[in-house]
């Protein structure tokens, strides 16, 4: 599978959102090396703090489905944004620890712009593991 095809995969998770009170609609999708896609959609709650994200959602249902992180081959989500869609900052936090250096992260929006990246290069001074030592 290739980017752009990861890419229609996360619009139509995107689908499957819950945002009532933003109406910021994600979609992600994670692919693995065998060839299985695992999507997410963020879920919004009136408590806003419990709310989740699409790319969290991604990775935590890869994992619940035993998924390792060196299985994980690439991640990409989609919103309705000018720019292509960036994870935000507990995202990036996730990302960093459960997908390993390298991986492929495509950005994108519903207009097609497309920004690849890495969990390396979203959050450059990780906290990880290795700090609560």
């Amino acid at each position: 599978m290739n980017k752009e095809e990861l890419i229609k995969k996360a619009q139509e998770a995107r689908k499957l959102s819950y945002s009532p009170y933003s109406n910021f609609k994600v979609g992600a999708a994670l692919l693995t090396k065998s060839g299985e896609v695992y999507l997410g959609a963020n879920i919004e709650n009136s408590s806003y703090p419990l709310c989740m994200c699409a790319e969290r959602n991604a990775i935590y249902n890869a994992m619940l489905h035993k998924v390792k992180r060196e299985d994980i081959v690439m991640l990409a989500l989609s919103a309705d944004t000018p720019e292509p869609c960036s994870p935000c900052g507990a995202c990036r936090q996730v990302i960093s620890e459960l997908l390993k250096e390298g991986t492929p992260i495509i950005m994108s929006n519903l207009k097609g712009d497309i920004k690849e990246t890495t969990p390396e290069e979203l959050l450059p001074f990780a906290f990880s593991g290795d700090d609560l030592q």
